[in-house]
């Protein structure tokens, strides 16, 4: 079970750094992305360094069991915010996959962790 939950929270670490870095560091494409769903640059950089933060968490979560747990809860809640952001954007539904899909990772990581103990 240990190499099932450690696949799955490096796939998602890689994919919150694959998201959150232009965030953090105000990409251009991010900067529009902020825009085009209602938060300033700021609020996103902000959304970026805790993408960031939680794939560190994630992580590292593999030796600090209490530390993944959190920082893989913190993700789907930053999930669920990404994709009513995105509802109410009136995004369609492609917009929408993306962090669906995280959340389903994130949730089966979080399961794991928790049926490990």
């Amino acid at each position: 079970m240990f190499l099932a939950t450690a696949v799955l929270s490096v796939l998602l670490a890689l994919g919150f750094i694959a998201a959150g870095l232009p965030k953090a560091l105000a990409h251009p494409s991010a900067k529009a992305e902020a825009h085009h769903l209602g938060h300033s640059v700021v609020t996103f950089r902000v959304i970026g360094m805790l993408e960031l933060a939680g794939a560190a968490g994630a992580v590292l979560g593999l030796w600090l069991r209490p530390l993944g747990v959190t920082a893989v809860t913190a993700l789907l809640v930053l999930l669920a915010g990404a994709v009513r952001a995105h509802l109410r954007a009136k995004d369609a539904l492609k917009a929408v996959v993306p962090a669906a899909l995280f959340g389903a990772v994130a949730l089966a990581v979080l399961l794991l962790r928790l049926a490990a103990s």
